[in-house]
This record gives structure tokens, sequence and C-alpha cells, in this order.
């Protein structure tokens, strides 16, 4: 058992120890309060040119803006949309070199030189795209919201099983992609639609596929 002298010393000792931290980080503290505050943001430009609907563009860019943003704040492009801004909703997919990706999670300055097609590049109210005309015949939407992100990717789903590119769901892995309900409903699934017009929208992608067969 220590003596009472030895608990007294290491008491000491303790409360000794705390003083000296506490001075110790206070220094840094005080030095903290003279520095000044950085308040005006310094963002990194660089230049990017890619090709979006047909027409070439330039622009210069924070390096951390996304190409979302760059459609719709920077070219004006506002039919893509932003929805969860997290790449789960399928909103702001548009076509890049003929592939869909979710333009929320990709930044401008990596399409440099890429071709990039939104859904006002597809077709025009007086000359709709098949897929924008199906989508009206069968009413694939309600408030129309994911309805570009949705029309842009099913015209790419059509596009990859013409090109014999299998899903999760295709059986035969040797043979050639069919446009079944199962098919489409699997590619489509990143796509969401709050309004619950799935069943339009495969029959409106269903009626393009038997176009595309039968030309």
């Amino acid at each position: 058992m220590p003596d009472a002298g030895e608990l007294e010393l290491s008491r000491r000792d303790l409360l000794i120890g705390g003083a000296a931290s506490a001075a110790v980080t206070a220094v840094p503290a005080a030095e903290a309060q003279t520095m000044p505050l950085v308040t005006e943001d310094q963002p990194s430009m660089m230049a990017v040119s890619f090709e979006v609907n047909g027409r070439a563009q330039q622009l210069e860019l924070d390096t951390r803006t996304t190409l979302l943003d760059a459609l719709r704040e920077h070219l004006h492009l506002t039919g893509s949309k932003k929805g969860c801004d997290h790449g789960q909703c399928g909103a702001c997919t548009v076509i890049v070199d003929g592939r869909r990706i979710n333009s929320c999670l990709s930044l401008a300055v990596m399409h440099q030189g890429d071709r990039i097609t939104t859904i006002e590049g597809l077709g025009t109210p007086d000359k709709l795209h098949p897929m924008q005309a199906a989508f009206v015949k069968h009413d694939g939407y309600q408030c129309g919201y994911c309805t570009p992100g949705q029309i842009c990717s099913a015209v790419a789903v059509l596009d990859e099983i013409k090109a014999g590119i299998p899903s999760h769901v295709t059986q035969d892995l040797d043979g050639k992609p069919q446009a079944s309900n199962l098919e489409v409903r699997e590619r489509m699934s990143g796509n969401i639609c709050r309004c619950g017009a799935y069943s339009n929208i495969a029959e409106a992608i269903a009626e393009v596929a038997a176009g595309r067969k039968k030309a």
C-alpha cells in the first residue's frame, strides 16, 4: 500500500500535468483567433470543350461543376432535371457518346471532346423523336419531371439491346438480347417515376422497339 505522501504527490503531479496541457492547447486557439478568416471561395477554373446536341460548346468552369449544372446553369438546357442529386433517380440522365449516364455524378471537365445529347437534342415539338411520340401516345408520364431522363434512358436502352449488350436478366449470354418486358424493366430500373407511370413507359418503349424491328 502506498503511503499518504505518495498519494498526495500523485495528485499534485496530476494537477500540474492537467494545467500544463490546458496551457498548451490554449496557445493554438489564441493564434487561430488572430488569423484572418477565409470568406471568399477561390475556385479552380478550367476550359472544357464538348459537343452538345450537335453544337460545339466551350466553357470556362469551376472544376467542381457537374455536367448537369454545366448543362442547366451555363448552357440553359433545363430539360435534364436535378432530382436526388445522388445518382439514384435518373432524372438527370443524358446520353454521352451513345451511352447513358447520370449527369449529376459526372464532372463537366471529364467530358472534353465528348458528344452529349440531352432531351432537347432528341427532337423538337414539330418533329418528335419516335420515343418522345410514343411517350405522348401512351401517356408515359404524369407530372413529367422524370420524363426527360426516362426518354433519354429508353433511347439508350434500345441501342444497348440492338448492340447485343446483356443485362442482369439476359438468359442467353451467347445470343442477342430481346426487348422483352422483363429486359426493358430491368434496364430502366435506374429511372424512378414517383407518379408510378411504369406500365405506360414500358408500353411506349415496346412500341418503339417493335417499330425498329420492322424497319
